[in-house]
């Protein structure tokens, strides 16, 4: 739904008020930090020295569907994101199905990185001699009754997006430069301590070891499309998104491959299995400083802080498209005439997410999170290809280099990714498209304003 559609039906509309710059952070923000911060001390025993292989594969992986993502999101300038795309090209059901392997991404993602501050609150603690009771410290699944931190970190990141979509960017770009910073001072820490010899061998598990770890830190780049769900609050959507989101890709990849080299060469890969926050582990041992660990570890909080706030704001806007198009309740598209945010979906967000952050363990959440995500990603591959053929002289700000080879190869490497991971995370992920489904047959598609109007009528209304 458009948004004069939107504003005629009296929902409310959002505020154009996000130049390049904000949309590049809402990407960095929502993406970096994740699979260096909370990920790594489990993926490196799975590549060994190679990981920074991993997540140059993942990395390119990722490439593939940005490039598709960036065609798409000048075409369709609209909140949603792929669920939007998928809408306007390949039917209400498939739209569904996106929309919610996107619920998994960003929601689910969300809660999985609250949990990983906790560790990095604990680590900040411990300077001090302090930690939290046990019973504080973590989930049920970690002997506790919750995790206060994961908890906090949600409600604060909710209260910001509450406030509106300019505060909460402006609190995201201060907290990209802050972890930027904290990550450029960690690999010169480490580098200091860099010994070439932790690279050999340099696949101690093998080429499946890389694949493995590959689609494990692929969850570090989930994120990188949230600038795409900004495209009613994007002042000049049709360029800025397309630049936003190559630009934040580029941007990412490079410091995660840096840090990546930068902690192998600082540690040998087995130290890794032992380390939940390893990063900060590796700069106390390096500089043996209580003020460099103090200043690292509540840089990592706020790294990991920007990441809930940013996936979040993604959520609440796809969100508010399904609503808007009646497939979920229709008070997750009301627009606060105020704030021009989404606040009922914004808080009813907030609320389930600090609940799976408080109870849930982590590892299961970033890999179920991962196969949402890759499926979501392949179905944007699917839509440029549809509209190139379906529409081939629509005018397009940003176009797919090398197609059709790109966006198939892009489609290909999802798949392959997804084929990698872990059996349990496919009986998860099946049984979250089961749940799904239901909710399609037994809410959405009963409520559904397609049923109302032609496939063509929609496209129209988002201009295509």
């Amino acid at each position: 739904m458009s948004q004069e559609a939107a504003d005629n039906a009296g929902l409310g509309t959002l505020k154009r008020s996000l130049g390049v710059t904000q949309l590049v952070m809402i990407s960095v923000g929502a993406t970096l930090g994740t699979g260096i911060l909370v990920i790594l001390g489990s993926a490196v025993p799975v590549a060994g020295p190679a990981i920074w292989i991993a997540f140059v594969l993942a990395g390119f992986t990722a490439l593939l569907s940005a490039v598709s993502y960036a065609e798409m999101a000048g075409m369709v300038p609209v909140s949603g994101s792929s669920y939007s795309y998928s809408y306007a090209t390949l039917g209400e059901g498939v739209a569904w199905i996106c929309g919610w392997c996107l619920v998994l991404e960003y929601a689910v993602s969300a809660a999985a990185v609250a949990v990983g501050a906790g560790a990095y609150v604990n680590q900040t603690l411990e300077i001090f001699g302090l930690s939290l009771p046990e019973s504080l410290a973590g989930g049920p699944s970690e002997g506790g009754i919750i995790n206060l931190s994961a908890l906090l970190v949600v409600l604060l990141a909710t209260v910001l997006l509450v406030r509106g979509a300019r505060e909460s960017a402006m609190a995201n770009t201060i907290m990209v430069l802050v972890k930027i910073a904290i990550l450029i001072f960690f690999a010169i820490v480490a580098f200091t301590a860099f010994d070439a010899g932790n690279f050999a061998p340099l696949l101690p598990m093998g080429a499946a070891g890389v694949t493995g770890a590959a689609s494990m830190v692929f969850f570090s780049y989930i994120g990188f499309d949230a600038a795409s769900t900004a495209g009613e609050e994007a002042k000049n959507p049709q360029k800025d998104l397309p630049r936003a989101i190559m630009i934040a890709m580029v941007l990412v990849t490079t410091i995660y491959v840096l840090v990546a080299v930068a902690a192998i060469g600082a540690r040998q890969w087995e130290w890794f299995a032992d380390s939940e926050a390893a990063l900060v582990q590796i700069v106390s041992e390096i500089t043996g400083q209580r003020w460099t660990v103090l200043v690292f570890a509540l840089a990592s909080v706020i790294a990991i802080i920007s990441v809930v706030l940013m996936t979040m704001y993604g959520q609440t806007r796809i969100l508010l498209s399904m609503g808007r198009d009646g497939l979920i309740p229709r008070f997750f598209a009301k627009v606060s005439p105020k704030t021009h945010t989404p606040v009922t979906g914004t808080v009813v967000t907030g609320l389930v997410v600090a609940i799976a952050a408080s109870l849930l363990p982590l590892g299961q959440l970033a890999e179920a999170t991962s196969i949402g995500t890759l499926f979501a990603f392949a179905l944007v591959g699917v839509s440029v290809m549809y509209l190139r053929k379906t529409q081939p002289d629509t005018p397009r700000t940003f176009r797919v280099p090398l197609y059709p080879v790109t966006p198939i190869l892009g489609i290909a490497a999802c798949l392959f990714l997804m084929f990698n991971l872990a059996g349990i995370t496919w009986i998860v992920f099946g049984l979250w498209m089961i749940v799904g489904v239901s909710i399609y047959l037994g809410y959405g598609h009963r409520h559904s304003r397609l049923g109302a109007m032609s496939q063509t009528s929609y496209q129209q209304e988002l201009e295509l």
